[in-house]
C-alpha cells in the first residue's frame, strides 16, 4: 500500500484496468437482431368496389408472392372528432350500408381471404384511415374532449377489426397504418389499445410507421414486428441508377439496424413502392404530383430496395404497395388515376418475379 501511495502512475493504471472493461461494455451497442422465420414476400392489396374473379390472385402467385395484406379503410374528416366504417357508418348512410367497397365490408374480407387461402398465400389484416379534407399523418385535435370521442370510435375499429382477423385465423394483424402523430401524442392509449388487442387476437402483430417517424414510437416492445412504410428518400436524379440508390439506402438501414437492435425485433417493410415516374425516388410518398412515366426508375428503385433489404439480417422482408385484384387493362374503372404505384405488368414486377422466386 506505500508503494501504491508513492507511485501514483501505479494507482492511475490499477484504476483504467478495474474501469475500463465495465465503460466499454456499457457503451457496446446491443447485438444485431438475426430474424430466422420465413422471408414475407407480399402485396398490398387494392380493396375492389366489387367481388373480382375467384383466380384473381393466381397472378400474384405465380410471380412469388407468398403473402397479402388486405386492407379495410375506415374514414375521418378533418377537425371531426368522429370515426367511421362498416360498423359506425356516417348518420346519413347507416341504412344504406353502401359506403364502403365490397372489399372493405366484413364479407368481402372473409372473401378476399379465401381467395389468397385458395393461391397458397398467407394473410395480414391491415386497417387504414382515410380522412377527408387533410392527412391522417397529422391527425390531432385540441381538446381532451374530442380526443376522448375520437379514440372511442377509433378503439371499436381497431378491435373489430382484431376480431375480424381472428375469427378468420389470419397470420398477422397489423394495428394500424401511419397514425404516427397519434401515437405519439397519446402514448398511454395506444399501449392500452395493444394489450386490448392481445386479448381478443392470438396472432402475430405489427404496426406500420411512417419511413419518418419510426424511431419515435416507444411502443415496439409490445408487438413482434417492428413495421415501417419505407418511402424514404434515396436519390434526386430522373432516373437514379441501382448503385446510387444503394448509397441512398445506408443512412436508413444503419438506423433500422440500431432500432432493431435495441428491441431484439425484425423489421417489417408493411409497404414499400415506388411510382412508375422520372424522380420516383426523391419523394417516394408523393402520390398526387406530376408523373412522367418511367418504367426504368421504378425497376431501379425496386432492385435497390431488395438487394439491400434482402442482406440485412434482421429485414423479416415487406409488402409491396400496391396490387389491384380487377383487371388493370379496363382503364375505365375506379383505379385509372391512381395506378402509377403498382408494379403489375411492367419492369417491376420482372424484378420482383426474379427476387422472390430465389430461396430465401
Amino acid at each position: 500500500m506505500a508503494f501504491l501511495a508513492r507511485n501514483p502512475i501505479r494507482q492511475l493504471a490499477i484504476f483504467v484496468s478495474l474501469l475500463l472493461p465495465a465503460a466499454l461494455g456499457s457503451c457496446q451497442m446491443a447485438p444485431p437482431f438475426q430474424y430466422r422465420g420465413e422471408a414475407i414476400r407480399g402485396a398490398n392489396l387494392v380493396a375492389p368496389p366489387t367481388k373480382p374473379s375467384d383466380s384473381s390472385l393466381q397472378h400474384l402467385r405465380a410471380v412469388g408472392g407468398t403473402w397479402v395484406a388486405v386492407v379495410p379503410y375506415g374514414f375521418c374528416r378533418k377537425d371531426d372528432p368522429h370515426f367511421y366504417w362498416h360498423g359506425n357508418p356516417p348518420p346519413g348512410q347507416r341504412r344504406s350500408g353502401n359506403h364502403q367497397w365490397w372489399g372493405e365490408t366484413p364479407q368481402g374480407v372473409a372473401e378476399t381471404v379465401a381467395m389468397a387461402r385458395a393461391q397458397g398465400l398467407k394473410i395480414m389484416l391491415k386497417p387504414h384511415v382515410w380522412m377527408m379534407g387533410g392527412s391522417h399523418l397529422d391527425l390531432a385535435f385540441s381538446t381532451e374532449a374530442d380526443w376522448t370521442s375520437f379514440e372511442a370510435d377509433y378503439r371499436g375499429y381497431v378491435l373489430a377489426n382484431a376480431r375480424l382477423a381472428d375469427s378468420l385465423r389470419l397470420d398477422l394483424f397489423c394495428i394500424t397504418t401511419e397514425l404516427d402523430q397519434f401515437a405519439l401524442a397519446r402514448p398511454a392509449f395506444w399501449q392500452r389499445l395493444i394489450t386490448d388487442v392481445r386479448q381478443v387476437y392470438k396472432g402475430k402483430l405489427t404496426y406500420a410507421a411512417n419511413w419518418d417517424r419510426y424511431e419515435k414510437l416507444t411502443f415496439w416492445n409490445q408487438l413482434d414486428y417492428i413495421g415501417v412504410d419505407a418511402y424514404f428518400p434515396l436519390a434526386d436524379q430522373k432516373t437514379p441508377s441501382v448503385a446510387a440508390l444503394t448509397r441512398g439506402w445506408k443512412k436508413p438501414v444503419a438506423a433500422l439496424n440500431a432500432l432493431s437492435a435495441q428491441y431484439q425485433k425484425p423489421v417489417l417493410f408493411t409497404e414499400f413502392g415506388y411510382r412508375t415516374c422520372d424522380h420516383c425516388a426523391e419523394k417516394p410518398w408523393e402520390s398526387e404530383s406530376a408523373c412522367v412515366p418511367n418504367a426504368e426508375a421504378q425497376a431501379n428503385a425496386y432492385t435497390a430496395l431488395l438487394q439491400t433489404l434482402g442482406a440485412q439480417p434482421w429485414y423479416a422482408g415487406g409488402f409491396c404497395w400496391k396490387w389491384f385484384m380487377h383487371d388493370q387493362t379496363n382503364r375505365e374503372g375506379p383505379y385509372h388515376e391512381r395506378d402509377a404505384f403498382s408494379p403489375q405488368n411492367k419492369s417491376a414486377q420482372t424484378v420482383l418475379q426474379r427476387t422472390w422466386l430465389l430461396p430465401r
